[in-house]
């Protein structure tokens, strides 16, 4: 499928990332056979619509990477679908790209045929290259479709990456966005002062990716009147009406109503303990895919909670971990709102 409507521009782009949006990764609907549901697929597309996402992520870490693997060759199929779906609603197109600078750029083409707005760029396997031939690797992409960097956490296999990268990673002209998902302070801190040191400041938005600090990431006030503009996250793949509501309180604390900084400070702590049940945070987040499945599936959103890798399950004991937060936390789910809509958005 070519794409029907012009993309839009980089300035565009910028400027409603800026606004702050609840972006999730969106997972891949699978039946209990392995096989890819395109029904399920789509309606979980139109949830994030209807919970007031500003944008979707497709083809990210939370829809598995092995989508890129011949033997399943659902890169394309899930991208296509995914646009489709968007086209209908104005939300923000985000493709993410992988693989060496060639694999890269060729994913890249397609999510710009398709299109897609931007691609959220994964880093390559920790260890696999250098930073010049990252930054070498962006520029590449850049060359064709706006770029959203991603610092990934080590944990998942992200490289660790110096002060010094960020600071030339910002003065790539296509580069619209930053995703800060290191799951460390100092590491968070170095990309935003990159950031709003560089002189493109104005022009590229932040966004929290440290799913175990969303509300402390989003409430923080930065030099210049900046903040961590809004959040781009698997935890959001879950709870997305939640989320935008929880936002919506994020920018009323940024505008000095109290009640909501308060509000906001209480339930920190409580999303980050729904977070660790979800991506399974006791057993070094080997079940985080499974985590956002199960809870999906439970919902009636997705068809199994399967993955194309039958080794990604829940961990022994991360159900009850789960279902114990949510019902600890009612404020974190969309249970009831998706009951209210789900024969809809499965049309």
């Amino acid at each position: 499928m070519e794409a029907t409507t012009p993309r839009r521009t980089r300035e565009q782009i910028t400027a409603r990332l800026r606004e702050g949006l609840v972006i999730p990764a969106l997972p891949l609907a699978l039946r209990e056979d392995s096989t890819f549901d395109e029904r399920y697929q789509a309606a979980v597309v139109r949830y994030y619509a209807a919970a007031g996402a500003g944008g979707v992520a497709a083809a990210v870490h939370t829809t598995q990477f092995e989508i890129r693997d011949p033997g399943t060759r659902l890169l394309e199929p899930v991208l296509e679908l995914t646009a489709e779906v968007l086209a209908e609603t104005g939300l923000l197109k985000i493709a993410g790209v992988a693989g060496d600078e060639e694999t890269a750029v060729a994913e890249a083409e397609l999510a710009a045929r398709l299109g897609y707005d931007a691609v959220l760029l994964i880093p390559p396997r920790s260890g696999a290259t250098d930073e010049t031939q990252m930054l070498a690797r962006a520029r590449s992409v850049a060359d064709v479709i706006p770029v959203i960097g991603f610092y990934l956490q080590e944990a998942i296999g992200g490289p660790r990456l110096s002060a010094a990268f960020w600071r030339e990673f910002a003065e790539i002209e296509n580069v619209v966005a930053v995703k800060i998902a290191p799951f460390d302070r100092y590491r968070t801190l170095d990309v935003v002062s990159a950031v709003l040191s560089s002189s493109r400041a104005d022009q590229i938005a932040l966004y929290t990716g440290n799913d175990d600090n969303i509300i402390g990431d989003l409430i923080t006030p930065f030099t210049g009147g900046r903040w961590i503009d809004g959040g781009l996250l698997g935890q959001w793949a879950v709870g997305t009406h939640a989320a935008a509501g929880l936002m919506t309180r994020v920018h009323a604390a940024r505008a000095g109503e109290d009640e909501a900084v308060r509000e906001l400070t209480a339930r920190a702590p409580e999303l980050t303990e729904l977070n660790a049940a979800v991506f399974d945070a006791e057993n070094n987040f080997r079940g985080c895919i499974a985590g956002v499945n199960a809870v999906l599936w439970w919902q009636g959103l997705l068809p199994s909670m399967r993955c194309l890798n039958p080794g990604e399950v829940l961990s022994p004991g991360q159900e009850d971990r789960i279902r114990g937060a949510l019902a600890r936390y009612p404020w974190t789910s969309d249970k009831d709102f998706i009951a209210d809509r789900l024969s809809e958005w499965l049309r």
